[in-house]
């Protein structure tokens, strides 16, 4: 009798645990019915997807570990949940569309300790863990996978520089590097990968991965062992920096704390997002990162002037047929003011160099510059002044800097080298567009992570780098034309960059060389002049010389004209990797297209059907018979729109097509 009430007992007990840990699922669909993604809790919290009926990600594991040893994940059991639909239109301060659709339905899943959130999206879906603490708390790690089904090919953006002794010294990094294709087994495992990454499965639909609303946690790295399994990384948070690198103006963490992010009370974890495109255009237009941001407070943000920049570091500050010495001196930005103003161009920037080398204080101008004399000249010209911040300088004194500069009439700040994602470094971005917002000033994020929803939460930060850009042409030789229509593919799909186009002296594969103090660019000049039109950058510089401009009167006056910002965006026809076309609508109705070409040459039939039925006439600019052997070579061509609505273009080697469309 005894035996059998214990094992009654045991089976009792038995059942309560398979109860316990028996699992729930949950399944969250786009509005379209097409992305399904399904989250099962039980001994693992996990989600998986599919679209249209295939697997793009298998079970995945997700969990966060807390340092007093809470465990959101393995073991969590569900309270309730539920499935909301949402339909909105977002108004953005600064996009490449005056207006964007909100839709999505979420599912939002009670456990004990937290909530899980798990939006879809016709375009994706991301997710999220809100804690239900009452009081700070500290993140010991955060569990990220995707489980791919299979070996698909994937695009790799390595960090640059990496040893055999751990992921340690890659948390510093310029968030810079060609991508590597291959597939997900072979990845490097000694090495990180930033994002945004993509993967594309064997029926071409794009899986690119980045995150959104990060304002105070570490930003996520990936990582594969030779499976087809990616695991999240991050980067502990600091707990001491030391002052170091490029002209003392960098931040080493030199000691690092036993946990990833302290956390406030109920504090949101950034949103894991994955964009899902079955054509890889659509990845050329797409704004599920900006969607998941926190909204910007109610602030008048009118002040936000988003423009172009005649800059000057690029071109090494290189003119001629002047008659004084060109260099970091006043008489060589009254140049640059004065080509900007005559040329409608908003802002020009004083890049490194006008203050003092290595003092890392931006108290301390140069004896050649007078910036209240240049602030001065350049609002007589209605031009705005935009200065060049190392992080560590700008990082001493925030506030005072900027209300010092904001007061002089400076517009903005060009903050660069800060070169790392942890919290300390992420925390330092809010805090920055917190304070210059306070006092009206741009803020361009150089030597920065991607952009990850900072640019929705707070406009003033207008642009950030966080891209492989033309700057790396004055001295490196890596294939930049293959690397110009990878980008608008998966970099692009975050937000905005500081990609510094604008190149007047072009050369063909061939004849590509480095150049510092006079660069050229690998490619024609109409892959330049379409730059303006694919790459989003609201704030986006002109980067070679006043004076190659002023030789170049068309090209020059094209780009002067195009906007950078618009109220419509079209991804009209693309392939990673080959080429891009992207149209734009202007806020005066006017339509501007760009087709950047890789090293293959080809033509392409445009169906330019976004412009209805009304007539139009045309301005293009496209690559000239000879571009293939001489890439400066171009024909500009006039005309009006066939009705037919279809044209056939002709992109040489690395070329280009750029064209303006008015009403007739």
């Amino acid at each position: 009798m005894k035996k059998l009430i214990l094992t009654i007992a045991a089976v009792i007990m038995a059942a309560g645990l398979t109860a316990y840990a028996a699992p729930s699922a949950w399944t969250v669909t786009s509005p379209d019915g097409k992305i399904s993604v399904r989250v099962a809790s039980g001994q693992k919290l996990t989600y998986s997807v599919a679209y249209e009926g295939e697997q793009l990600i298998g079970e995945s594991e997700i969990s966060v570990k807390f340092t007093d040893g809470t465990v959101y994940g393995a073991g969590s059991k569900a309270r309730k949940a539920r499935t909301v639909h949402v339909g909105e239109t977002i108004t953005p301060v600064i996009l490449d569309k005056a207006t964007l659709d909100n839709t999505y339905n979420e599912l939002i899943v009670d456990f004990k300790t937290f909530v899980l959130k798990v939006r879809a999206y016709d375009e994706g879906f991301a997710w999220r863990f809100v804690p239900g603490n009452t009081d700070v708390a500290y993140v010991e790690s955060e569990q990220v996978e995707f489980a791919f089904p299979g070996d698909w090919k994937t695009w790799i953006p390595y960090v640059r520089d990496f040893d055999d002794k751990g992921f340690k010294s890659q948390f510093h990094n310029s968030f810079e590097n060609y991508y590597t294709v291959t597939t997900l087994s072979g990845w490097d495992s000694r090495r990180l990968a930033f994002l945004p990454l993509l993967v594309q499965s064997p029926k071409g639909v794009n899986v690119c991965i980045s995150e959104s609303d990060l304002l105070n946690y570490p930003g996520l790295y990936l990582n594969g062992q030779g499976g087809t399994t990616l695991k999240g990384v991050m980067a502990p948070a600091p707990r001491t920096e030391k002052q170091g690198g490029h002209n003392m103006l960098e931040g080493f963490v030199d000691v690092a704390e036993d946990y990833i992010a302290k956390i406030g009370a109920g504090e949101a974890l950034p949103w894991r997002v994955v964009m899902v495109a079955p054509e890889d255009r659509q990845l050329a237009d797409i704004d599920l990162v900006y969607k998941l941001a926190s909204a910007p407070d109610s602030r008048d943000w009118s002040w936000v002037k988003p423009g172009k920049v005649a800059w000057d570091w690029w071109n090494d500050w290189n003119l001629y047929g002047v008659d004084f010495k060109s260099g970091i001196n006043n008489d060589t930005y009254k140049y640059y003011i004065d080509f900007a103003s005559e040329h409608g161009i908003e802002y020009v920037i004083l890049d490194e160099g006008w203050a003092v080398n290595r003092a890392a204080d931006l108290f301390q101008v140069v004896p050649e510059i007078d910036l209240k004399e240049l602030c001065a000249y350049a609002d007589s010209k209605n031009v705005g002044l935009i200065l060049w911040a190392g992080y560590w300088a700008f990082n001493k004194d925030i506030e005072g800097v900027c209300r010092h500069y904001s007061q002089m009439g400076i517009k903005g700040f060009k903050v660069d080298f800060m070169n790392r994602d942890d919290q300390g470094m992420v925390a330092f971005y809010t805090k920055s567009a917190e304070i210059a917002a306070k006092y009206n000033l741009l803020l361009d994020f150089h030597g920065a992570f991607k952009p990850a929803g900072l640019m929705r939460t707070w406009p003033n930060v207008i642009n950030c780098e966080g891209v492989n850009g033309l700057e790396q042409m004055k001295w490196g030789t890596g294939d930049q034309v293959t690397y110009d229509v990878t980008i608008p593919f998966i970099r692009y799909a975050a937000g905005p960059a500081d990609y510094t186009q604008g190149a007047m002296r072009n050369a063909t594969r061939r004849n590509f060389k480095p150049v510092n103090s006079e660069p050229m660019s690998p490619g024609t000049r109409c892959h330049q002049l379409a730059e303006y039109m694919v790459f989003d950058a609201p704030l986006t510089m002109l980067c070679d010389s006043p004076s190659n401009y002023m030789q170049e009167k068309e090209c020059t006056e094209f780009i002067a004209a195009v906007p950078t910002v618009w109220n419509k965006t079209v991804a009209l026809d693309g392939k990673v990797g080959e080429y891009v076309v992207v149209a734009h609508q202007a806020a005066d109705g006017s339509w501007w297209l760009g087709a950047l070409n890789g090293w293959t040459a080809r033509d392409i039939t445009l169906d330019l059907g976004f412009l209805e039925n009304r007539l139009y006439n045309f301005e293009a600019f496209q690559d000239g018979v000879n571009a293939h052997r001489a890439a400066r070579d171009y024909k500009k061509v006039t005309g009006s729109v066939p009705g037919s609505r279809k044209v056939t273009i002709h992109l040489a080697p690395g070329g280009g097509y750029a064209a303006h469309y008015t009403l007739h």
